[in-house]
């Protein structure tokens, strides 16, 4: 592996922010629900924070507003790493599946954390077809994600990791979180990490 090239992928939410503990908050200020972080258990927050289909929908268009995409706590370390890797002329992008309209937010949140030269991608994940802006140079459907090569990559989620599978010689670093406790790894190229300063290392 040329360590000069590295293609590193970094996932947004509760990799490069703090996001599931400001959810934590958020439920309670909407439906009056105490969740703490810590019991945070699943990734679907539907199911991770027990809400019905109306709360889930309100709760996830509250969650988008520009203003509260803003307000996410950068995690401890994340801004100087991704910096640190870019110095060594690796080549560093965020995919997100987020919504293609939290592009912008997305964006500037990324540009007020020092991030500018980070590219950034929303993945159609979930088949969001009256959401997919066509012809941009940021919304990836799958077929050109899988086109796409990677050496690293920064992921929290279980469900994200059929994501790597055209990938067999990708070391995933995955960020320690509640909801990923019980998973089970699909290769020992899969290593749990509990912050920044250990990706940092292990990546070098």
């Amino acid at each position: 592996m040329n360590k000069e090239r590295l293609s590193i992928y970094v996932d947004f939410d509760d990799c490069l922010c703090e996001t599931a503990r400001h959810f934590s908050g958020f439920v309670e200020k909407l439906f009056g629900l105490d969740v703490p972080y810590e019991k945070i258990r699943f990734f679907n927050l539907k199911k991770a924070f027990d809400l019905t289909d109306e709360q889930y929908d309100h709760m996830m268009i509250e969650a988008h507003k520009p203003e509260v995409l803003l307000s996410y706590e950068e995690s401890p370390g994340a801004s100087e790493t991704v910096n640190s890797w870019i110095d060594s002329g690796y080549e560093v992008s965020v995919v997100t599946g987020r919504p293609f309209g939290a592009f912008d937010a997305s964006r500037t949140w990324l540009d007020q954390h020092g991030l500018e030269r980070v590219s950034l991608y929303c993945l159609n994940k979930y088949a969001r077809d009256e959401n997919f802006i066509r012809n941009s140079t940021f919304s990836l459907e799958l077929e050109d994600y899988y086109k796409m090569h990677f050496d690293i990559a920064v992921e929290d989620s279980p469900s994200a990791f059929r994501f790597f599978e055209h990938l067999p010689e990708l070391r995933v670093m995955v960020f320690d979180r509640p909801w990923n406790q019980e998973c089970v790894f699909p290769t020992d190229r899969y290593t749990r990490c509990p912050d920044w300063k250990t990706i940092r290392e292990l990546v070098g």
